[in-house]
């Protein structure tokens, strides 16, 4: 009687074991998502160095084989950029170009956009800064006070 009073306790402790971590561990996000990129890969510094009157082969070498060429449209390309991000954040970006007799005449989406910037990558310096942000938010104490920009 004493051996299997024994063997239920350990059996309950055990159970209680396995359900305090499963608890623990789900709360956890275990699955890393990894970070979708699809179309081309637009970065604005490559944007930065297109010029009106370049060449075809002097924007291709810069900015890659456009995503959207018609072969019935020989003056336009567009390069189509679509990330999202492990946490979800979603962003695209089109931009298009003009030619005319073979040179660089119109572009289209080539100026920064903020609303768009999961679309670059943030360099190591920009992650720990942002890092160091959200610590000092998160130490920071809340008083309960709240000052609005615009009346002070």
């Amino acid at each position: 009687m004493h051996a299997s009073y024994r063997f239920d306790e350990l059996l309950r402790m055990r159970l209680l074991m396995i359900l305090a971590a499963s608890a623990a561990l789900s709360a956890c996000s275990l699955v890393y998502k990894l970070p979708t990129r699809q179309g081309n890969v637009i970065e604005q510094k490559q944007l930065d160095k297109l010029e009106i009157g370049m060449t075809r082969e002097q924007v291709k070498f810069l900015m890659g084989t456009p995503l959207a060429a018609s072969p019935f449209r020989d003056d336009r390309w567009d390069y189509v950029g679509y990330y999202k991000s492990p946490r979800g954040k979603e962003s695209s970006r089109t931009v298009s170009l003009w030619f005319e007799s073979g040179l660089l005449a119109k572009m289209e989406g080539v100026a920064a956009n903020k609303k768009n910037d999961a679309l670059e990558e943030p360099d190591v310096e920009t992650i720990l800064e942002q890092d160091k942000k959200d610590q000092q938010q998160d130490e920071a104490p809340e008083t309960g006070i709240v000052i609005d920009q615009q009346e002070a």
